[in-house]
C-alpha cells in the first residue's frame, strides 16, 4: 500500500491538471492562430474557430446588433444638420475660396482676374453664405434616407472579417471572466473527479482506470463548464442549497457596458461610418445627391445672370461647371468630414444606445451575443479535451505501472 501511495496522492492533482489544461487548450483553439497554420489544402493544420468562421460569426454578431440593438435611421435622426454644417463650415469655406476662382478661370477665362477686388469679395461672400444651408440640406436628405446611403451590415461584417483579431476581441474581451471560469472549473471538477478515480483504482487496479478517467474528465469538465456559463438563464436553486445562474447571464449589466464600449470604439465609429458612406456599395447614391444639391445651389445663385453665363460658356459648359464643382467637393469630403467626427460621435451616442438596449434583451436574445461563438464547434473543443485527458491517463499508466 505504501508503495502505491504516490499513485493515490497524485491522481487528484493529475486529474485537476487534466481538467485545467484541457480548458486552456480549448480556449486557445477558439481564438488562435488567427491565420491557418499547417499544410494548406489538407486537414493537417489548425486555425482558431472564430477566425476560421469569421464571416459566419461576424454576420451573426451584426444581425443581433442591427435587429435588436441599433436602428441606423433612429441614431442618424439625432444629428442636427445645422450643427453639422457649423462643424464643417471652416474647411468648406476654404474650399469655396479655392473653387470659385478655379472654376471661373477654367470655364470663363480672364473674367475673375478682371473683376475688381470688391466684386470678387462680394462673389466669395455670397458663395460662403450658401455653404451652411447647402450642407444642412444635404445632411437632412442623407439622414432621411440613410438606409439607401449606408449599408451598415456590409460595413460591420466587412470590418470584422478583414480584422479577425478584432473579431477575437469582440468575444474574448467580453467573455474574459467566463473563459477564466471555464479554466477554473476544469481545475476544481478535475480534482473532485480525481478523488473518485482514487477509489476506483483502489478497488480494481485496472490499467484502464487512468486513461478512462482522463477521457471522462477531459470531456465532462469541458461540457459542464460550458453549460454553467450559459445555463440556467435565470437563477435556480439546486439541491435546496446552491443557487446558480449562468455566469454570462448574471453579468448582463457588465457585459452590456463592455460590449457597447467595444462596438462604439472599434466598429460603429464616426470615421468608419463616414468611410462606409463615402466608399461603401451605396456611395454612388450619396454622390448623386451631392451633385444634385450643388447644381441647385449654383442655379439659384446665377438665376438672374444665367442667360449670360450660358451664352459665355454654353449649355454644355455650364453643366460641366456644375459637375466639376460637385466632383471637387466630393474629393474633399473625407478631409472635410473629419472636422465633424467629435460631434458625430457625441450625437449618434452608439455606446449608450447599445448598453440601454442590451439591458432590455430577453435572456435568450442576450445569450445569442456570445453563444454562437461556442455552439456550432463546441463539440470539437470537448472532443479535444477528451483526447488529451485519455493520453495523459495513458501517460500515468506508463509512469506508475512500468
Amino acid at each position: 500500500m505504501l508503495a502505491e501511495l504516490p499513485i493515490y496522492v497524485s491522481m487528484p492533482f493529475v486529474a485537476a491538471a487534466i481538467g485545467y489544461g484541457t480548458k486552456r487548450v480549448a480556449i486557445d483553439m477558439m481564438f488562435r492562430p488567427v491565420d491557418f497554420k499547417g499544410i494548406r489544402g489538407t486537414p493537417i493544420g489548425w486555425q482558431g474557430i472564430l477566425p476560421r468562421n469569421a464571416a459566419r460569426m461576424a454576420t451573426t454578431a451584426v444581425n443581433l446588433l442591427t435587429s435588436n440593438l441599433i436602428s441606423i435611421p433612429e441614431i442618424f435622426a439625432r444629428l442636427d444638420p445645422q450643427r453639422l454644417a457649423k462643424e464643417v463650415e471652416e474647411p468648406l469655406v476654404r474650399l469655396a475660396n479655392e473653387l470659385v476662382p478655379d472654376m471661373l478661370e477654367v470655364y470663363w477665362p480672364g473674367v475673375w482676374s478682371r473683376l475688381p477686388g470688391p466684386a470678387r469679395d462680394l462673389v466669395l461672400r455670397r458663395v460662403r453664405a450658401q455653404v451652411p444651408s447647402l450642407v444642412a440640406a444635404i445632411m437632412a436628405e442623407v439622414a432621411a434616407d440613410i438606409d439607401n446611403v449606408l449599408d451598415i451590415k456590409d460595413m460591420a461584417v466587412t470590418h470584422l472579417v478583414r480584422d479577425k483579431a478584432l473579431l477575437n476581441r469582440l468575444i474574448r474581451d467580453i467573455a474574459r471572466p467566463e473563459l477564466k471560469f471555464i479554466a477554473s472549473c476544469g481545475l476544481v471538477f478535475g480534482f473532485v473527479l480525481g478523488g473518485v478515480q482514487v477509489a476506483l483504482w483502489a478497488l480494481t487496479h485496472s490499467p484502464w482506470v487512468m486513461p478512462s478517467f482522463g477521457l471522462f474528465i477531459g470531456w465532462f469538465t469541458d461540457w459542464l463548464a460550458l453549460k454553467m456559463v450559459f445555463f440556467p438563464r435565470t437563477p435556480r436553486r439546486f439541491f435546496g442549497v446552491v443557487t446558480w445562474q449562468g455566469l454570462f447571464q448574471k453579468r448582463r449589466d457588465e457585459v452590456a457596458v463592455d460590449y457597447g464600449r467595444l462596438i462604439a470604439s472599434e466598429i460603429l465609429t464616426a470615421p468608419n461610418i463616414m468611410a462606409a458612406i463615402l466608399r461603401g456599395p451605396r456611395a454612388d447614391r450619396l454622390f448623386a445627391l451631392i451633385q444634385r444639391e450643388i447644381a441647385r445651389t449654383i442655379d439659384r445663385q446665377v438665376t438672374l445672370a444665367k442667360p449670360l453665363v450660358t451664352l459665355a460658356v454654353g449649355s454644355e459648359g455650364f453643366a460641366d461647371l456644375k459637375l466639376a464643382a460637385a466632383t471637387r467637393a466630393i474629393e474633399r469630403l473625407p478631409e472635410t468630414l473629419r472636422y465633424a467626427e467629435e460631434y458625430t460621435t457625441e450625437a449618434l451616442d452608439v455606446r449608450n444606445t447599445i448598453v440601454s438596449r442590451m439591458r432590455q434583451l430577453s435572456p435568450i436574445e442576450f445569450e445569442g451575443l456570445l453563444r454562437p461563438a461556442f455552439k456550432q464547434d463546441e463539440w470539437k473543443l470537448i472532443a479535444v479535451g477528451a483526447v488529451i485527458g485519455f493520453l495523459v491517463g495513458e501517460l500515468q499508466v506508463s509512469v506508475f505501472l512500468h
